[in-house]
């Protein structure tokens, strides 16, 4: 929890955690992710943040070669995760959740659509990265 007289939940912040192309990053991102929240006093979004954070992550290494990145940010309310990867592709569209079940892979972004409020990609090319930002948002209430 934050200490008296700092930062409290109602403040903007934002962290970026840089994985290398490792499937063990999933549970690192996923542990850092709950650590984050914790300290920010959001305890209440860590389950639900952490399964959407693993399934971009996931994505993240499983279908590119390079290096990724977790971002978090909270503002007005909202917690944004994104994963980076250097893949400009986007990604494949979700299939419905209800055809997603019987399947061995490719549930992940199904689980992000039925899980966040809000989820998207976008092509990203700023300070020398080339790649892809795929995110997800979490209202706080």
């Amino acid at each position: 929890m934050p200490e008296t007289g700092t930062a409290t939940a109602a403040d903007p912040w934002e962290y970026c955690l840089y994985i290398p192309n490792d499937p063990r990053a999933v549970t690192v991102s996923r542990r850092t992710l709950r650590l984050i929240l914790t300290m920010h006093g959001l305890i209440r979004l860590v389950d639900v943040a952490e399964l959407l954070a693993a399934e971009l992550v996931s994505n993240a290494v499983r279908h590119t070669k390079g290096p990724a990145a977790l971002r978090v940010r909270w503002a007005a309310g909202v917690l944004r995760i994104g994963a980076w990867d250097a893949d400009p592709a986007p990604p494949e569209p979700p299939v419905p959740l209800e055809q997603a079940a019987e399947l061995e892979e490719g549930r992940g972004l199904a689980l992000v659509k039925a899980c966040a409020d809000l989820w998207g990609w976008q092509p990203l090319a700023r300070e020398g990265n080339r790649g892809k930002v795929v995110w997800c948002e979490l209202a706080a209430a």
